[in-house]
C-alpha cells in the first residue's frame, strides 16, 4: 500500500456546501473509490487559504488512474465544479504535496 497526498484549492464561501456534499458523499462513488483501491481517504482544510489536502491510501493494484473516464467520477466532479478550482473537463486541480516527515 502506498500513501498519496495532494492539495486541491476551494473558491471563496463554498466550505459550508463543500463540507455538506462530502458529507452525503454518493454511496456509488464511495463504491468506485474503494474498488478502484483507495482507502482511508481523507481532506483538510485549511480555513486561511481555503487550501485542501488529501490524504489517501491506495492498493498495490490499484486502478485510480481508469476513474477520470468513469461516468460517476465524472457527474461528481462537474457537481463540484463550482465549488472549486478545476481543470477544463471539471477534475479539480490538484498538485502533489512531497513527502517530508513520517512517525509510525
Amino acid at each position: 500500500m502506498s500513501i498519496h497526498a495532494f492539495r486541491m484549492q476551494l473558491k471563496p464561501g463554498v466550505v459550508d456546501e463543500y463540507k455538506a456534499r462530502h458529507d452525503a458523499i454518493w454511496p456509488e462513488l464511495a463504491e468506485l473509490l474503494h474498488a478502484s483501491g483507495i482507502r482511508d481517504y481523507s481532506i483538510f482544510l485549511d480555513e486561511e487559504t481555503l487550501s485542501l489536502f488529501a490524504v489517501l491510501k491506495l492498493t498495490d493494484d490499484n486502478s485510480r488512474a481508469a476513474l477520470p473516464q468513469h461516468p460517476v467520477m465524472r457527474k461528481w466532479w462537474d457537481y463540484m465544479a463550482p465549488l472549486m478550482e478545476v481543470d477544463p473537463d471539471n477534475k479539480p486541480k490538484e498538485w502533489a504535496l512531497q513527502p517530508v516527515f513520517h512517525l509510525a
